[in-house]
């Protein structure tokens, strides 16, 4: 089987896994030709700067690095949250959401360059494998999955032994064993796993956080920022337009600084594990919180509650991996029909960790100032409640009876 193996294109990021994993590729598959693929999703210069000469150092062909950004930015994190869609009440979802978009990026590489199959490096307890696997096989049914983790040959099965590996491979890593924290990040996030973070016993330690300062040490006095949408996308900061990518970036500085979006989780994994991570979303969690109060204010209550529902099927989807499915695009068209009318400005509040809103105006408002006061007036009858409210109850009353 190994011999029919003529060119893998590798999800590459650089990371202790895809590292280690890259030799071993041609190790198992001798004569095969490897190409590393790495997204540039925003993770950074410090995860990105040297990644292609490390790559062809570690075996591989070529390395191809893809911007995608802003594709990520406003056709994937975008679209998630006009959903309002949240896993599990805390999690904003950075490292699921980008998934499908790397995988597909790989199919196209693959594609291009008439490889005959493809291969990652999530392990077989994460909910990685099926995000990969599944956007593999929804746009290209027909290219070879090669995944080390669940082959019997593969005996790195931690990561201390991929490190070890690495030492003897002369592979390039930022990891050590006191250093070794499992981390994800994105423009959207960051995650952290591994370490002392596996016992939920243990409260996340202030230098673990990489994108956002502590809450001890964010500043006591509360900063503003003021987000416009239109229909349901942001499209400014503080007045100032911006593409996706770059409003985002905008606002990871503002909350990062005052410590907003830190999330400590104990979630379920797809593949029935509990596992424990630690997360930072700082520009995220103040565009869910805007877009929730927008929402408030544009929504009438059977589509606002409706889209609850909607928005904890949504989560599911995109925590699962099922990106590419019909569904998934049905109800981007619901969510899409909601969003019309989510035009306006809210200003948020970032103090010691919290985003909280602090004010909203919308030209397509559905609030009345005069219906919602406490002064009666020509725009509701009191009396017309009393009948209203009788009919409401009668099945109470009857069974009060």
């Amino acid at each position: 089987m190994a011999d029919n193996v003529k060119k893998i294109v590798l999800a590459y990021s650089g990371g202790l896994d895809t590292s280690v994993i890259l030799p071993w590729l041609k190790e198992r598959y001798p004569g095969c030709e490897v190409i590393a693929m790495a997204a540039d999703l925003g993770q950074g210069a410090d995860e990105l700067d040297g990644i292609e000469a490390k790559a062809l150092a570690s075996g591989a062909s070529k390395c191809i690095v893809m911007d995608l950004k802003r594709e990520f930015a406003e056709d994937y994190c975008f679209k998630m949250l006009s959903a309002g869609a949240i896993y599990e009440h805390l999690y904003l979802m950075g490292t699921s959401i980008a998934r499908p978009l790397i995988a597909k990026a790989q199919v196209e590489v693959a594609r291009k360059e008439k490889a005959d199959a493809v291969s990652h490096g999530a392990t077989g307890k994460g909910n990685d494998q099926v995000r990969f696997e599944l956007t593999y096989m929804a746009l290209a049914p027909k290219l070879r999955i090669i995944a080390p983790w669940k082959d019997s040959s593969f005996e790195l099965t931690s990561r201390e032994a991929a490190i070890e590996y690495a030492k003897a491979h002369k592979v390039p890593i930022a990891q050590t064993k006191k250093k070794i924290y499992s981390r994800d990040r994105n423009l959207w996030h960051i995650s952290h796993e591994g370490a002392d973070l596996e016992d939920p016993a243990n409260e996340p330690k202030d230098n673990l956080w990489v994108m956002s300062v502590p809450v001890s040490k964010a500043p006591a006095r509360g900063e503003y920022v003021e987000v416009a949408f239109k229909r349901g996308r942001p499209v400014a900061v503080n007045g100032k337009a911006m593409a996706g990518d770059e409003l985002v970036m905008a606002l990871n500085e503002i909350g990062g600084r005052n410590a907003v979006g830190q999330t400590d989780l104990v979630e379920n994994r797809l593949v029935g594990i509990k596992s424990r991570g630690a997360y930072e979303t700082p520009g995220g969690t103040i565009l869910y919180e805007a877009h929730r109060a927008l929402e408030c204010l544009t929504l009438d209550r059977e589509t606002a509650h409706y889209k609850q529902l909607v928005a904890l099927k949504y989560a599911d989807m995109v925590y699962n991996g099922q990106w590419f499915c019909e569904l998934r695009e049905a109800l981007d068209a619901f969510v899409a029909s909601t969003q019309r009318n989510v035009t306006g400005t809210v200003r948020v509040k970032c103090l010691k960790g919290r985003a909280t809103v602090a004010g909203v105006t919308s030209p397509k408002s559905l609030y009345s100032g005069k219906l919602a006061s406490f002064t009666m007036g020509s725009e509701y009858t009191p009396s017309d409640a009393t009948g209203f409210i009788k009919l409401f109850g009668l099945q109470m009353r009857g069974r009060g009876r």
